[in-house]
């Protein structure tokens, strides 16, 4: 394939007219081409805006301290679809690619509720820390939970121009904020002792052994580390796409793992030991240590508001990789409606039936929480099995095409090297381990009420899918690599 004209590039990048902004760089237009994709939405994310919007959706630190809750009695204190389609065996790229997609739109679908109910019961928390009298009530959250989507839509649609803007002030907020909450705890939270914090394990809910008990708990610190790879459902929004994605990519994991670490860290010697094993009080366990750390309902709530602003900002971005993702699954007659949910308005340009779609999907979901909490609390467990079934497939696709050496990868502006096999291996390991654990209840010998019924949930959808690919989905399915040009 012929190299890119740099003079050519350089010149699409400074105009400023509508259609440049829709077909991007020189290398943009050769991509989209190669993969035999007609450009449909407008290019307008550049690389401090990809950088906010993956930093600010994984919401590392944030994730950290509200997902303390679900950890700290098990452990204590110590663009998928095409990927498949191209890297694995001939024979099995239609189905491994449709089976990746469907893990691919679950997961993101699920995310979207998910991330609005946290923000619904951080709400709840702060709510509760102001006025003791207040009992949360299942409609309440279910109310909170349609709201938070109601907003997301908002973004997603009619400021859809004002996006990249929107995530890079988040980024902004994102960075300072961790300083805003960081410093607080070091200079007022009362300390644990080191020994505890780095040798203390805890199993509070009887499993056989503790290192079983923690890795009953990685649901929670997985969560945290959950959607680097959100950009890539974007990649089509974005200007030289092949160059600033895989970079915004892995200033994210920096970015994120360096804030991450630091605030679990500084969190482990916040907390009292009645918090470990006890239920807090305000529906989140860093809530608690917010207002014990600085005896000020008024502080620990601008603290909280805070997290909850950042959850929701990450909640925006993943109802717009969300709706990208069955956008263009869709457009590769992937999923039943497909006509209807990959179509773009004109003068719009973005997939606003696949928005509203999402949208519909997470107010049905909110529902559940009417009938049972606990049911609810089940879809952050499925969010984390789908989407990291989805990176299973597709890393294993590429390990494999490595290995085999029967085809020789694509061209790539971006390479692991030679350390990209080890690390996919390795990496296929740890996720398969995850993946298991993932499904298992919080608490050895659940009662029906403990369950964890993500389990069903994942497995309904799968067989759903596969029925539907051998009735209908082989019929018009026939997988992206079909489109995609071969590299001379």
């Amino acid at each position: 394939m012929s190299k890119p004209n740099p003079v050519a590039t350089i010149a699409m990048d400074s105009l400023q007219d509508g259609g440049a902004d829709k077909l991007g760089t020189t290398m943009d237009q050769q991509n989209m081409d190669r993969l035999g994709k007609t450009q449909e939405l407008r290019r307008n994310f550049k690389f401090l805006s990809v950088l906010g919007f993956t930093a600010v959706l994984m919401c590392t630190w944030e994730a950290i301290l509200f997902t303390a809750s679900y950890i700290l009695p098990n452990g204590g204190l110590a663009g998928m679809v095409w990927m498949v389609s191209e890297f694995s065996p001939r024979s099995w790229q239609r189905f491994l690619s449709y089976i990746s997609g469907w893990l691919c739109v679950l997961g993101w679908q699920v995310n979207i509720a998910s991330g609005c109910y946290l923000v619904a019961l951080q709400l709840q928390g702060i709510i509760a820390l102001n006025d003791a009298s207040y009992v949360a009530k299942p409609w309440h959250g279910t109310l909170m939970v349609i709201a938070n989507a109601t907003v997301c839509v908002v973004f997603n649609t009619f400021f859809a121009k004002k996006l990249p803007l929107v995530e890079g002030l988040m980024l902004v907020i994102h960075v300072f904020g961790f300083f805003a909450i960081l410093i607080p705890l070091w200079v007022l939270s009362p300390i644990q002792p080191a020994n505890e914090v780095f040798g203390q394990f805890t199993d509070v809910y009887g499993w056989p052994s503790q290192g079983l008990a923690c890795l009953v708990g990685i649901v929670g610190p997985m969560y945290s580390l959950l959607g680097p790879d959100s950009a890539v459902h974007m990649s089509e929004e974005i200007r030289d796409a092949s160059r600033v994605l895989p970079l915004a990519m892995m200033w994210t994991l920096i970015i994120n793992g360096t804030t991450g670490f630091i605030m679990v860290v500084t969190f482990a010697f916040c907390i009292p030991d009645q918090l470990i094993s006890g239920v807090p009080n305000y529906g989140f366990t860093y809530i608690d240590v917010f207002y014990n750390s600085t005896g000020s309902t008024a502080a620990a709530s601008v603290m909280t508001a805070l997290i909850t602003l950042l959850c929701f900002c990450s909640t925006i971005s993943a109802a717009a990789t969300s709706s990208r993702q069955m956008f263009a699954f869709a457009r590769d007659r992937g999923l039943p409606f497909s006509s209807f949910l990959c179509r773009v308005r004109p003068g719009w340009e973005i997939p606003f039936n696949a928005v509203c779609v999402s949208f519909v999907i997470t107010c049905l979901l909110s529902l559940i929480n009417l009938g049972s909490a606990v049911a609810f609390n089940a879809i952050v467990s499925l969010t984390v099995g789908a989407i990291l079934s989805s990176y299973i497939i597709s890393i294993s696709c590429v390990a494999l095409r490595k290995i085999r050496k029967d085809r020789p990868l694509p061209h790539a502006r971006w390479s692991l090297g030679k350390a990209g096999l080890p690390m996919n291996i390795i990496a296929v390991l740890f996720l398969l381990v995850v993946y298991v654990f993932t499904f298992f209840p919080i608490v050895n010998h659940p009662t029906l009420s403990y369950m964890n019924w993500s389990s069903p949930m994942y497995a309904g959808t799968v067989t759903f899918a596969v029925v539907y690919f051998f009735v209908y989905g082989r019929k018009v399915y026939s997988g992206p690599v079909v489109l995609v040009k071969e590299e001379h």
